[in-house]
């Protein structure tokens, strides 16, 4: 994989708690200097002039709000500009067995905007079976791509994941990815976009970078 082609599948993210326009300006600086695209809190799209790509997320961390606020969250999301919605799927749903209440929460997301949808699965709090429910669901919903974490929940994108969520959609791989490496093995897998604090450490490690 060529070095262009490699950043451009990198979410350079920043979503932390603290995280201010400034800390949001200079991701999407480097963003730009890498080739890499951005994932950025919701609040902070709007501020943003750039001709990277630009995700934001919906229902982030945890994925419990009303379905109608995820909607409405979507759609004020693209109406500031977003390209990409990086949405957290329903956990607690999902492991009380509530298949169609999920399919539908993502339905709704879906349909709010014209924008590309990630359904963020969050693997490391669900088995594999309902890692398969979780992206059959998100599948069903006619999600764009799903997604192993949110970085907010212990553990991260594993090699395993993304093989097996590859079965149903494209896969971003999320989560304690930190090297050029470390990306490399997740692509290998089946992952076709990479979302990670460092990605300038990630694109930097590149043979051609």
């Amino acid at each position: 994989m060529d070095y262009e082609e490699f950043a451009a599948s990198i979410d350079h993210t920043v979503l932390g708690p603290e995280t201010t326009l400034d800390d949001v300006r200079r991701v999407v600086d480097d963003a730009e200097e890498y080739g890499m695209n951005v994932c950025i809190p919701p609040c902070y799209v709007a501020d943003i002039e750039t001709d990277v790509t630009v995700a934001t997320v919906v229902g982030f961390p945890h994925g419990q709000h009303a379905t109608g606020a995820k909607h409405d969250e979507a759609e004020r999301a693209w109406r500031d500009g977003t390209d990409e919605l990086d949405m957290v799927v329903n956990v607690g749903r999902l492991k009380a067995g509530d298949d169609d209440a999920v399919r539908a929460d993502i339905e709704e997301v879906v349909a709010a905007t014209p924008c590309p949808v990630k359904v963020i699965v969050e693997t490391a709090l669900l088995t594999d079976d309902e890692k398969h429910r979780a992206c059959r669901a998100a599948a069903d919903a006619d999600a764009d791509m799903v997604k192993t974490s949110t970085g907010f929940a212990e553990g991260g994108a594993t090699v395993e994941d993304v093989e097996l969520m590859s079965e149903y959609l494209p896969v971003k791989a999320s989560g304690g990815v930190g090297s050029y490496e470390e990306a490399m093995a997740m692509l290998d897998a089946g992952a076709v976009r990479i979302g990670a604090s460092s990605g300038t450490e990630i694109a930097g490690g590149h043979p051609d970078a």
